[in-house]
């Protein structure tokens, strides 16, 4: 019999919509004071149905980014009045157990880039840089990108530790990563949107694909180390909306 594997939670839209309103408000392009459009202003422009708003406003007040005023509407709160973004403890160890294993993978990940830019081929090149092509253009397409970058990072170190000649390096890097896909999807891919999808963040593992590919094996381990240590920091600074 085949064996099972659990499915991953794909988003709702109530959850696309909050996280677009969401990232709107801390990203300014809605301000502190301004008055929210009308459900039925919303539900046209984001193409859903206005209960799919009203739940998506509804998180949004729960997490003390938006005010009601009775018989008003909805207001972005003031940034002193937000409740410090609730988040579930359930969260929070989600983003712990991310945390441990971008530690874990850290050393591992490191050793792997100094054995693959001694050993790599011009293949392992040519993949390479087809996944950081993947990553950089994933900045340039709206939300989803996030998750297309999730997969083009996820691939470029696959392919490093392939590389490396090490079967054992590979294999343990793999684990973590259906680790990742069974119990922290969703949080991987929020975390990416939020902190890791970025041209900053981009140069780190520019950074790593220059190393490589000049062999040279002391810069690709201390530039894996170094994107990953910052990736674990930024993860652990992190203080706002919950996962979903």
């Amino acid at each position: 019999m085949d064996s099972f594997t659990r499915l991953s939670r794909r988003p709702s839209l109530t959850d696309d919509v909050s996280q677009k309103l969401s990232r709107m408000i801390l990203e300014g392009q809605l301000a502190a004071g301004e008055q929210l459009p009308t459900e039925q202003s919303l539900a046209e422009s984001f193409g859903v149905a206005r209960t799919v708003v009203r739940e998506a406003v509804s998180r949004l007040k729960h997490d003390g980014l938006v005010d009601s005023r009775q018989g008003v509407g909805a207001f972005v709160a003031e940034a002193s009045a937000r409740s410090a973004f609730r988040i579930s403890p359930a969260c929070f160890e989600k983003r712990q157990k991310l945390l441990e294993i971008l530690q874990l993978r850290t050393g591992i990940s490191s050793e792997a880039a100094g054995l693959a830019a001694n050993h790599r081929t011009d293949m392992d090149l040519q993949f390479m840089d087809g996944a950081y092509r993947e990553m950089e253009s994933s900045l340039f397409v709206a939300d989803e990108g996030a998750e297309t970058h999730v997969l083009a990072e996820r691939s470029f170190y696959q392919r490093i530790a392939e590389a490396s000649g090490n079967q054992y390096i590979s294999e343990f890097l793999s684990m973590l990563d259906t680790r990742i896909d069974m119990e922290l999807r969703s949080v991987a891919v929020k975390n990416a949107r939020v902190t890791e999808w970025s041209a900053e963040v981009l140069a780190e593992h520019k950074a790593v694909l220059d190393a490589i590919r000049a062999q040279d094996e002391n810069a690709a381990s201390q530039a894996v180390r170094y994107h990953y240590s910052l990736a674990a920091k930024r993860l652990a600074d992190r203080a706002d909306l919950a996962d979903t």
